[in-house]
């Protein structure tokens, strides 16, 4: 059984099709980047895997679950036990320090745990940097925390809305090598990117169209790397 699938799934706002029976599946630990023009769909479909949203029509398939048919409260429940969330706006608390801002997400699963916290900067490098404000990190740095805080809760998969878009060229390498270790431990890993390059380290890249899903594409020299020029 896959670990997500969508069965015909539409997004319908009075004439608009955001989205338009969409199907596809996702292995339990793929890599798919998801790419499209403006208004094809990307920020829909992972508003709706991500449980902030549901589908007009359709099926979506969680580990099993039919989260189209959830309520709010169990939405919530499943969005905090099972997915990641890191989008392009870092959304961290100006006046917490990293450490603190990954502890917040411990709060909303179970209990603060300092010691888990500090663990997962140091899964991503900023263990040095972990009693700083966001405003004493770079970029790059803040996005690497955001990473840290979708890992705390040990996630089944990893959503990821334009995580590059706001860095440089050498921080957007270290977030995908970052994401590239997510990978080789398992954890299944799906990418909205306008970035070519991001979306070539992908196993698959799923093209959105006007609400359809127009192509997809295997990788088939996969490593995980991004190509240095």
């Amino acid at each position: 059984m896959s670990l997500l699938e969508l069965k015909n799934v539409s997004k319908i706002y009075g004439d608009l099709h955001a989205l338009d029976h969409v199907s596809l599946k996702v292995e339990k630990g793929e890599w798919v980047a998801i790419m499209g023009p403006s208004g094809s769909g990307k920020s829909t479909m992972m508003n709706i895997i991500g449980c902030m949203d549901k589908p007009t029509e359709g099926e979506v398939l969680l580990d099993g679950v039919d989260i189209a048919k959830e309520s709010a409260k169990n939405l919530t429940t499943i969005r905090r036990d099972k997915i990641g969330l890191i989008f392009q706006q870092f959304h961290l608390v100006s006046y917490l320090t990293a450490l603190e801002n990954v502890m917040v997400a411990q709060y909303y699963h179970s209990v603060p745990d300092e010691k888990e916290a500090m663990e997962a900067l140091e899964r991503v490098g900023l263990a040095d940097r972990a009693r700083h404000l966001p405003s004493q990190l770079s970029g790059g740095e803040q996005q690497r925390v955001c990473v840290a805080r979708a890992l705390i809760n040990y996630p089944e998969i990893i959503l990821a809305d334009e995580p590059t878009g706001n860095l440089d060229e050498a921080n957007e390498e270290i977030v995908v090598e970052l994401f590239r270790k997510l990978h080789e431990e398992g954890t299944t890993l799906i990418v909205v990117t306008h970035d070519p390059e991001v979306a070539e380290v992908a196993q698959r890249t799923l093209v959105l169209r006007n609400g359809r899903l127009d192509h997809e594409r295997i990788n088939e020299n996969f490593t995980g790397h991004m190509k240095l020029n």
